[in-house]
């Protein structure tokens, strides 16, 4: 029998005032014209960006991409990190009705092409001359590509080749044409409709190629309304946008929610200065995803054992009271007055000056999303006095579906359903999906579309189930339920979350679908262990070489044999191996938002998957790699295989 729990309120109204983003924009720049809409650090320097600047750079970019043949539904590849032109020129294809189409700045030139190719690309906004050389190099085997625009000139020179262009000239043609046609800037502001596709996001590909997603105006606008209307975030928030332009999460909060509730949107300079820029800017709304929270954890307990004697008493002595208090808290038990005081004595001599140096000192909504989040990283930022909370969506609900309100946070749940949403559990377990954010189906895919599309009701592939309250439990993929041999069911996602807790596993691939009993293939956290090893005096000079260290074997195995008291005998894990090398996108074991290919897994250390259930103790393996240019290799190693002793079991 299914359960339902209904959202609370009706819908947002699609075709109320600002019903798509250009008007949204438009309506900031009359209204707010001169407040900052956008940040980026250039050198060192925070160059602003005023609504009515982001207005004019956006008209600007539509009349010159236009100029070229952009025309409505074309697609438009956009590749590269965070940059203003790249969010001007999404916005200016938007303008004209056509459809942006980012690309993980780290694809390989294969992967790329098959974007292309499948999307019928004739333009590309590219950030800087790696991306444009990629695009040139995959020009010869896709004549169609007409324009690449690019932003950053480093390295391109003065005389770009036929069909390349700076974005800087696209703008001044773009002005240039404006003046020519008075009328062509509310023309352009005015061109858009709330069905046409806003965006066109793609599946991680997990089991083939990835499906395109198309998101219209009014679904990414029926999600923000609704998140907004659920106190999720509110007007003016201040964003920092470093999550990948092609991920559903930096267009929900850098684009739509920022230009429907006029967000200030931060830029940092580079991927390798976001936590210093991080910490200037110290946003009111951080979302990351649950890996990203750990690294954050593991980033301060090292920076602790590496402080000084004084600091590390600190530490000692007011995190783990913090992280007692905070359970309290999340079992309904109210602080006494001695504890209030402690508490506040903590803040200002640990609390706070850790919150300052992560960023997160104005963060007044954090979240976590993607995956399970791991209890000792959840309530150490909670017990830190950030109100980290946890939501549910999917790229095909413009990411924004369920979360946990702040009266009511749970550590196993994901919180209830934003106003005008419904959530269901169908009869077999899967979570069902139904309000005005749900996409209507995958681009130029009628098969999967009907497949995912039932009933009204988006068929999300996730097990779950609700809560008395109403809370989302979310289990694991549907597909994934898997049994051994013996018929023992079990959701490897659900262990290797379990596993993944743990700041010294970076990934793991659990193993046992058919097999009498389970395994595992490890990737060490290559930081986390190696700070293990320095403060133990263990020497190593390679990922390769730590990860096969006797002591590390021992590390993991403790942390397989904890994990393995939580479940049923018949689920344990029997057996392990440390991986030479971490799962990687470019060789095709993960998907760039880091889901396990588990076909391409099993493929790539089939004689280490051989020897694990051979019950041999080594193995000598060759894992092939392959390197940003595309060009491949091998990476040889004797690898040791760890029987971990048996567990009690918990109850099934």
């Amino acid at each position: 029998m299914s359960t339902e729990t209904p959202g609370a309120a009706p819908p947002p109204r699609a075709e109320a005032p600002g019903g798509h983003l250009i008007a949204l924009l438009a309506h900031n720049a009359r209204t707010h014209g001169s407040a900052v809409a956008m940040r980026e650090r250039d050198r060192g320097i925070w160059q602003e960006y005023s609504w009515q600047t982001y207005l004019e750079e956006v008209v600007a970019a539509a009349a010159g991409l236009e100029t070229l043949g952009v025309a409505p539904t074309d697609k438009v590849l956009i590749v590269g990190d965070n940059r203003p032109a790249l969010y001007f020129g999404m916005l200016g294809a938007i303008a004209l009705r056509a459809v942006p189409s980012p690309a993980y700045p780290d694809f390989t030139p294969e992967q790329l092409l098959g974007q292309i190719e499948r999307e019928r690309v004739r333009f590309a906004i590219a950030e800087d001359q790696e991306q444009v050389d990629k695009l040139l190099g995959l020009r010869a085997r896709h004549a169609a590509l007409e324009w690449i625009v690019f932003d950053d000139p480093r390295g391109l020179g003065d005389d770009a080749p036929a069909g390349v262009l700076a974005f800087t000239e696209l703008v001044r043609r773009g002005r240039e044409r404006l003046g020519r046609e008075p009328r062509l800037r509310d023309e352009l502001i005015a061109r858009p409709r709330a069905d046409d596709s806003a965006v066109l996001l793609h599946s991680s590909g997990t089991t083939g190629a990835p499906k395109g997603i198309p998101l219209a105006h009014r679904h990414v606008l029926f999600a923000v309304r609704s998140a907004a209307e659920a106190g999720y975030f509110g007007v003016g928030e201040s964003h920092m946008a470093y999550m990948p332009i092609a991920w559903v999460g930096d267009f929900i909060f850098s684009i739509a929610a920022a230009l429907a509730l006029r967000f200030s949107v931060n830029i940092p300079e580079r991927q390798e200065t976001v936590q210093r820029d991080l910490r200037e800017i110290a946003p009111t709304v951080y979302f990351t995803s649950p890996r990203a929270w750990s690294t954050m954890l593991t980033r301060v307990q090292v920076g602790i054992a590496e402080s000084t004697a004084l600091e590390r008493w600190l530490y000692q002595r007011f995190v783990p009271f913090a992280l007692e208090l905070e359970r309290g808290r999340l079992a309904g038990r109210a602080p006494g007055l001695r504890q209030r005081a402690w508490r506040a004595l903590g803040e200002i001599v640990i609390y706070g000056p850790i919150r300052d140096q992560l960023g997160l000192t104005r963060a007044r909504h954090a979240y976590t999303a993607g995956e399970a989040i791991g209890e000792e990283v959840f309530l150490f930022f909670r017990a830190l006095g950030v109100p980290l909370r946890q939501f549910y969506g999917q790229t095909e609900n413009a990411a924004l579906c369920a979360a946990q309100d702040a009266g009511t946070v749970k550590l196993h749940t994901v919180g209830r359903p934003f106003p005008g949403m419904d959530v269901r559990i169908s009869d077999t377990g899967e979570i069902l999906v139904r309000g005005g954010n749900v996409f209507t189906g995958y681009y130029d895919d009628p098969e999967a579309s009907a497949q995912a599309l039932r009933d009204g009701w988006l068929h999300t592939g996730d097990a779950g189930h609700i809560e008395d309250d109403g809370q989302l439990v979310v289990l694991g993929r549907v597909s994934e339920v898997v049994h051994t041999r013996g018929g023992a069911r079990f959701i490897p996602t659900f262990i290797e979350n379990q596993l993944k807790f743990s700041p010294y596993i970076k990934d793991v691939c659990v193993l046992g679908d058919g097999r009498d009993w389970l395994a595992a293939l490890v990737a060490i956290d290559w930081q986390a262990v190696g700070q293990w090893a320095q403060e133990r005096g263990v020497a190593y000079t390679s990922f390769a070489e730590l990860s096969q260290h006797s002591g590390v074997y021992d590390l993991i195995a403790g942390l397989v044999s904890a994990v393995n008291r939580r479940l049923p005998e018949t689920t344990q894990i029997r057996r392990f191996v440390n991986l030479h090398k971490e799962f990687d996108p470019d060789d095709g074991e993960v998907t760039r938002t880091r889901k396990l290919r588990r076909g391409v897994i099993a493929e790539h250390y089939r004689d280490i998957i051989d020897a694990v259930y051979a019950g041999r103790d080594a193995v000598e393996s060759q894992a092939q790699i392959t390197y940003e240019s595309g060009a491949s290799g091998v990476l040889e190693r004797r690898l040791a295989i760890r029987d971990v002793a048996r567990a009690p079991g918990a109850v099934p």
